[in-house]
């Protein structure tokens, strides 16, 4: 995907195109992924194995600078109220921020309101990364979403393809 647009980059390869253009749709990337999960080669299991222990060291690292956050308010001696809503707001942001995740892969989210739950999501960053963990055990996070997209479009192409074949000015006209 473009960085600055969020629109998908065309393929970088050309199957069955002699002319340089890509035949057909092309299924689009996944993160860390790449465009292995259409046929799972290319290291597709290793790869999945890699993403769901990166998103496991990564929720246990971010448990553990939570923990010197709580501890430094311990510190501050703020008071068990102030504890109890800090613990509080990381817990249901996370579990949230989880469920929001996992939609996620399914659908494709809203925009706009994917823009406007950005800093929740930040809050929630350890439901985030958990939700990765628990969806590389079946696929690549968002691979069903993905292959559903492609399979659609697939179909579309090949029903527009076969409308069009022959040359239309050798068609015979009805008088």
């Amino acid at each position: 995907m473009s960085d600055e647009s969020g629109t998908p980059s065309p393929a970088p390869e050309t199957p069955g195109g002699s002319s340089g253009v890509p035949v057909g749709p092309q299924p689009e990337e996944i993160r860390f992924f790449g465009r292995t999960w259409v046929e799972h080669d290319g290291g597709y299991t290793w790869r999945r194995v890699a993403v769901a222990a990166g998103a496991l060291v990564a929720a246990a690292a971010g448990c553990f600078v939570l923990r010197f956050a709580y501890e430094g308010l311990a510190i501050a001696d703020v008071g068990s109220f102030v504890n109890v809503l800090v613990v509080l707001m990381f817990a249901i942001c996370s579990a949230l921020a989880f469920r929001r995740t996992w939609d996620g892969f399914s659908k494709r989210p809203d925009p706009g309101t994917q823009a406007s739950l950005r800093g929740f999501m930040a809050i929630g960053f350890v439901g985030v990364l958990l939700a990765h963990f628990v969806r590389c055990f079946s696929e690549a996070p968002g691979e069903k979403l993905r292959r559903q997209e492609y399979a659609t479009a697939r179909e579309q192409y090949e029903r527009r393809a076969n409308r069009r074949t022959g040359n239309p000015s050798k068609k015979k006209r009805k008088n």
